[in-house]
């Protein structure tokens, strides 16, 4: 016989007996597919940003298919046309989803504060953190070289005058931002969060201010005005409580430093 035809016909018996023996496997060994899970999944949008609080879209999809209690708004991606689906897949009510984005609590730019050293290494936040404890007058304040706009998946934060901001109408807060920023001044806020706390310092009032003119003081002229007890100073600094919070503006009005928004 022909040498090349004796080739082909043992390269095809090879093959039909792969073939035969994946049919073999696909069937005995093959894994049942939740088919509660699969309609789950199937509504969610696969962005896998992690803002539900899980590594991934399977990982949300897995906890709503098991029978938990675990609710249905917490795709941030996807927000209330995802809840509604999942809501219905799942046999639930629907419950709107609160929509979070990403605020830095600072505005420590180059118009108001300084740099205390001269740092020339690998330019990230992280990398000057560990050698000067941040090169900035204010050890609480925004960096500046951009780690969390380099993970920002929608690529929502820029860096403006030395200062991370973030865009409201791109972010999804995925939470990527908050978890990388080593100063831990990045926040996730309601979006409909009428005030704003621009500072993280715990500084004391005169040494706050003179290491950025536009720092909290922690004078508490906000708490006492606030006519609901939204507002609380802690270590020096304003914080917020959004479920009291109705938007008043009587804080921000009081704040000698400007410093609410």
């Amino acid at each position: 016989m022909n040498p090349i035809v004796t080739a082909v016909l043992v390269l095809f018996a090879i093959a039909l007996v792969c073939g035969l023996m994946l049919v073999i496997a696909s069937k005995f060994m093959s894994v049942p597919v939740d088919e509660k899970f699969a309609k789950i999944r199937g509504c969610l949008p696969g962005a896998n940003c992690g803002g539900c609080g899980y590594p991934g879209c399977d990982g949300y999809a897995n906890a709503l298919a098991d029978g938990s209690e675990e609710k249905t708004n917490k795709c941030t991606a996807g927000g209330n046309a995802v809840a509604q689906k999942l809501a219905e897949a799942c046999g639930t009510a629907f419950e709107e989803s609160v929509k979070n984005v990403a605020f830095v609590h600072c505005r420590g730019n180059c118009d108001v504060t300084q740099k205390k050293e001269i740092y020339q290494g690998t330019q990230t936040c992280k990398a000057v953190r560990l050698l000067f404890g941040g090169d900035g007058s204010c050890q609480y304040g925004c960096l500046g070289y951009g780690d969390c706009a380099a993970v920002c998946p929608e690529q929502a934060i820029r860096l403006i005058n030395g200062v991370a901001k973030v865009n409201p109408a791109a972010c999804i807060a995925c939470g990527q931002c908050v978890n990388t920023c080593p100063q831990k001044i990045i926040s996730l806020i309601p979006e409909a969060a009428a005030v704003k706390i621009a500072c993280s310092s715990k500084d004391k009032g005169v040494p706050a201010k003179k290491k950025c003119t536009s720092a909290c003081i922690g004078c508490g002229l906000c708490q006492r005005k606030c006519p609901n007890g939204a507002v609380t100073v802690e270590n020096n600094l304003a914080v917020f409580n959004y479920e009291l919070c109705t938007g008043c503006g009587a804080c921000q009005a009081a704040c000698p430093q400007k410093c609410i928004l």
